[in-house]
This record gives structure tokens, C-alpha cells and sequence, in this order.
């Protein structure tokens, strides 16, 4: 039973019962995406109808952030807990390690994908890395055979919402990967070029802020936040 906040519909889910779920998908047969929808997302998914297919589409998803569970407790359908995509990511590659398996990275700048790998592949020995591949390509038919050809069982998908929805949706079946994982810039994060807010922030649901004095440029993207929490009122409203 999914909880719907503006028409995306999350996963009801604890951290440790979202890796639990990963965890069966990956041992599940057939191709599984995982999507981890911030307000930003949801905006998007609000103003496209195929954005928002590809986020409900997904076989688990995760509210990434406070401002979901704000909106969801708003509109009287609370979810259990917020689920960070790059927190569950790790969690993920820390099961993944202890049984051998692999993982793809895909996405970000040239040089960033084979730097997150070195730094997975020494922080979770066990983890085998398949393969990696920037973000910066036109077609998706190498990339995908690059992925079937790793053997890969699952890839991280870092090109940004909605567009690593779309692709995960699409694409997903060909790769022969198990469960793709929609990561937005996760992969920078893992890599050491960007940092993640310190612990004081996201466990006060203000990383959001702290990376805004990080990238005072992102005040756009993050205008969508108070945007998203207009309308979440204009839907109690109606309720």
C-alpha cells in the first residue's frame, strides 16, 4: 500500500525494511528499479505525466528527504521515515559486498564514475565493480551493452530526475541487471568531489540548506521546496 503525496505514490517503509526490499529484488528474477523522489521530483512529476509514470512505475519508492515526510504528515497519511537514496545505496553495497556481487556505476562527469569506484571498491571489499560510464552520452544502445556485458547485477543510475527514471524504465530489461537505482549525484558524493552535509544537518532534515551556503546557485532548484509545500496545502484543502 502505497502513500500518495501529490500523485507520487512512496513506499510506507523503515531504512532497514527498504534494503531488505532491495535485497529481494535483487535476488528476484527479471529487471527491478528502485526511485528515490525529493519535492523537487515530485514538482516535476506534477507537470509531466510520463515523469510521473516512471517514478510509480518503479518497484520501490523511497521519499528522499524531510520535505515528503513534512508534506505526507500534512495531508494525514504519515510515512515511517525518510529513506536518503545515497544512505540506502550504502547500506545496499554493504549487503552487496558480503555476498560478492557486483554493481555498475553510471553517470556524472567523465573521471567521476572510475573515482567513486576506486573509493567503493577499498571501503566495501567484496563489492565488485562491473563497470562505469559518464554520464555524457547520446546514445543509449553502447551504454546498455556496456552494462549486459559487465554482467552487472545492479547498476547505480546517476543522470538526474526525471531523466534516469526514463531510462531506467526503458532500459532497464536490456542491461540484464537485476535492480537499477535512480541516484540523482550521488556518484559525486561517493567520488569526494562534493560533500555530503554533515550528520548535525540531515539529521535535522536541514541539508538542504547546508548545501544551498554550498551552492548558493542551486536557489533555484530549491525554490521548489516552499512550492512543493504550497500545494501540498492547497491538497489538504480539498481533502
Amino acid at each position: 500500500m502505497r502513500i500518495d503525496v501529490l500523485g507520487v505514490g512512496f513506499d510506507n517503509v523503515t531504512m532497514a525494511e527498504a534494503v531488505e526490499q532491495g535485497m529481494a529484488l535483487l535476488h528476484s528474477e527479471g529487471s527491478h528499479y528502485v526511485v528515490t523522489p525529493n519535492p523537487e521530483i515530485v514538482e516535476a512529476c506534477r507537470e509531466n505525466g510520463a515523469a510521473r509514470a516512471a517514478v510509480n512505475g518503479a518497484d520501490l519508492v523511497l521519499p528522499d528527504g524531510i520535505g515528503i515526510i513534512k508534506g505526507a504528515a500534512m495531508l494525514g497519511t504519515p510515512l515511517k521515515e525518510k529513506t536518503p537514496g545515497i544512505e540506502f545505496a550504502a547500506h545496499m553495497m554493504e549487503r552487496m559486498a558480503g555476498e560478492g556481487m557486483s554493481l555498475y556505476l553510471l553517470g556524472a562527469k567523465p573521471g567521476i564514475a572510475e573515482q567513486a569506484a576506486e573509493k567503493l571498491s577499498a571501503q566495501y571489499p567484496g563489492l565488485k565493480i562491473a563497470g562505469t560510464h559518464d554520464g555524457y552520452f547520446k546514445e543509449d544502445g553502447p551504454v546498455v551493452e556496456d552494462i549486459r556485458q559487465s554482467g552487472a547485477d545492479c547498476v547505480f543510475v546517476c543522470l538526474g530526475a526525471p531523466k534516469q527514471e526514463f531510462w531506467m524504465a526503458k532500459n532497464g530489461p536490456a542491461t540484464g541487471a537485476r535492480l537499477l537505482c535512480g541516484l540523482g549525484g550521488s556518484l559525486d558524493v561517493f567520488a569526494g568531489t562534493v560533500e555530503r552535509a554533515p550528520k548535525f544537518f540531515c539529521d535535522h532534515g536541514l541539508e538542504w540548506f547546508y548545501r544551498l551556503c554550498k551552492e548558493p546557485k542551486r536557489i533555484g532548484r530549491m525554490m521548489k521546496l516552499p512550492l512543493f509545500l504550497v500545494h501540498v496545502k492547497q491538497e489538504k484543502r480539498k481533502k
